[in-house]
């Protein structure tokens, strides 16, 4: 009896754990399986709202410290072909030697190895974007880069030197650069905002030098470019500037994520914090590095990190006037495609080749226009919309990072201007389908569903007949 019994239990088990798997096979074969708590999108596209949108938050792009010298400049081509805005450098004064000191103990300047890829950025038809890192080992503490100065004096006139020949009129006359203080301080050299070694020191001595810049274009100075978006650091900084102690032009931080939702959480809670500081509520917001992993991926040599990027952006560019795909050339590795975090392949195998990422910002340079009211996004699917006066264009991205996830959306357009229009579906990575379509005399809506395997993407264009 008793082994009767437990050949029971032991069998139901079995055809429980069986069912389970055979479920679970199914979803993934179809596509269509949906992780715990997952919302479907059901969108809305008021076509009558029009919103003031910053410049187009994904036409930047950083640039690591994979080595010395000129970068950049095998990817000039390339990254060009973007139209990018600004690319971000650091690593400015360690990978450069900007700063030595002669007999005398006299600080000297040598920008000849910056200004060569500053620049390829100018060739690329971007601006820089500078992060005032790290520290020069002649002035550092024990030499070391990630180290405070031995006299802050001589941080305050390196930063103070930077900014008189980048945005001087006497030096390369630039207009609207950014200067953002360190990188990652909370990672490198381990910051914090108290104490001995205290990024708010740091900040101060640099905003002192930009104050004391002599004959200069205007620029904008800013910080703390975190690892991640944390409110004790946001907290630091405008209080600082509150006080008056420091001017602050933006708040960076860094994006790492593979979830999509964890952006939107970000930007609410950065939204929400600011709130309580009724001088910085139109402060520009910067994610001055963003990817799917801070370390090696195989998702920044594949499709995944394509989709990744259209649904970061779609999420943040609401909200943030600038996002810094990183990077933009991959460091030298055993092989063409090592998971680094390159849109582009390095030089060490030929010519760089555009990775999925690459496409996915060219992708993006579609959306056109002022920016639409998106309601209903999901889960998975993320939106954004926009509308130049001519055409409505909206972006679609069916983003899952377990490769499983598949979803009918229905998509509702309301307030349209035209009555009869042309609607194409154009499909990241080709193929294009078009119909023509006439809405009833007396409606201003109109509605339709489309499908979307697991991380595909599309842009819907209306153009009126």
């Amino acid at each position: 009896m008793f082994r009767s019994r437990v050949f029971a239990i032991i069998s139901t088990i079995f055809i429980v754990i069986a069912l389970f798997i055979g479920v679970y096979l199914v979803g993934v074969k179809t596509g269509f399986i949906k992780r715990a708590g997952g919302l479907p999108a059901n969108l809305t596209i008021d076509v009558g709202t029009s919103f003031v949108n910053p410049a187009d938050c994904w036409r930047n792009l950083a640039q690591g410290g994979e080595g010395k010298g000129r970068m950049l400049a095998p990817a000039i081509d390339l990254t060009r072909k973007l139209q990018p805005q600004y690319i971000r450098l650091d690593h400015i004064y360690d990978n450069y030697d900007v700063v030595s000191r002669d007999g005398s103990g006299q600080l000297n300047f040598n920008w000849g190895n910056l200004d060569a890829s500053v620049n390829d950025i100018l060739a690329m038809g971007a601006k820089p974007f500078f992060s005032l890192s790290y520290m020069p080992p002649v002035i550092a503490k024990d030499g070391r880069i990630d180290n405070t100065p031995v006299s802050w004096a001589d941080w305050q006139l390196t930063v103070q030197r930077t900014i008189e020949h980048y945005s001087g009129r006497g030096g390369m006359n630039l207009s609207d650069v950014y200067y953002e203080v360190w990188n990652e301080p909370d990672l490198f050299g381990g910051f914090k905002t108290y104490g001995d070694k205290n990024y708010l020191d740091l900040y101060s001595y640099a905003v002192g030098g930009a104050r004391s810049a002599q004959n200069v274009n205007p620029f904008k100075i800013g910080g703390p470019a975190t690892s991640g978006l944390y409110r004790s650091w946001v907290d630091a900084i405008l209080r600082l500037s509150a006080d008056g102690n420091a001017r602050v032009d933006f708040l960076s931080w860094h994006n790492y994520y593979s979830d999509a939702d964890r952006y939107d959480n970000d930007v609410k809670n950065v939204l929400s914090w600011l709130s309580d500081y009724q001088n910085f509520k139109n402060i520009e917001l910067i994610v001055s590095e963003l990817g799917i992993d801070s370390l090696n991926n195989p998702a920044y040599d594949n499709n995944l990190g394509a989709m990744q990027t259209l649904a970061s952006v779609s999420t943040l560019q609401a909200n943030i006037n600038k996002c810094f795909n990183f990077e933009v050339i991959d460091g030298a590795g055993p092989q063409q495609f090592w998971g680094r975090w390159g849109i582009l392949t390095n030089e060490k195998f030929g010519a760089p080749q555009a990775k999925p990422r690459y496409y996915a910002l060219q992708f993006l340079n579609r959306m056109t226009g002022s920016r639409m009211s998106v309601g209903g996004v999901g889960s998975w699917v993320k939106s954004f919309a926009r509308y130049d006066g001519s055409k409505i264009r909206i972006m679609v991205v069916n983003y899952d990072p377990q490769g499983v996830h598949g979803e009918v959306v229905p998509i509702n357009l309301t307030h349209m201007p035209f009555k009869n229009f042309t609607y194409s579906r154009i499909n990241f990575g080709g193929g294009t389908t078009s119909r023509d379509i006439s809405i009833d005399a007396n409606s201003t809506s109109w509605s339709t569903t489309e499908g979307f395997s697991p991380n595909t993407a599309a842009v819907f264009e209306i153009t009126p007949k």
